[in-house]
């Protein structure tokens, strides 16, 4: 994994709020919902192709500022949703530098040629017998 270090951390800033939903009064006291943002423009750690290629694959993320926004809010507790909001920013982040393997075109194989071909004469066989019949 190519984002783990806690260096990234330190450009990471973390917000709270109210979460939504149900939970009664607890819900409405505590603030345990946590939004991580992470400024990729102003970024120090990352060089200039890979903000170029963050901004460009992690668009619906990222606001008209370049700032990586990602939050949650499933937990009860602010550290369980803060220890949520980094695995995902850091999924996120480790998907955008995946090399992707090219993909190798295969040939059909000999058994599903020679299916085909049987295919092929059974059809036309059946639609030659479809024709007018000469009773004279």
């Amino acid at each position: 994994m190519r984002f783990r270090s806690p260096d990234l951390q330190t450009e990471f800033t973390f917000k709270t709020s109210r979460s939504g939903g149900a939970g009664g009064q607890h819900v409405n006291k505590v603030e345990t919902k946590v939004q991580l943002s992470f400024d990729i423009k102003l970024s120090q750690l990352l060089t200039e192709e890979e903000k170029e290629l963050l901004l460009h694959k992690l668009s619906k993320y990222i606001t008209l500022d370049g700032v990586l926004q990602v939050s949650s809010q499933d937990g009860r507790s602010q550290h369980t949703n803060k220890l949520d909001a980094l695995s995902k920013t850091y999924k996120l982040l480790n998907k955008c530098f995946e090399i992707r393997k090219k993909r190798k075109p295969s040939s059909p194989t000999k058994a599903s040629l020679a299916k085909r071909k049987v295919s092929k004469q059974r059809n036309s066989e059946v639609k030659r017998l479809r024709g007018k019949l000469d009773l004279e």
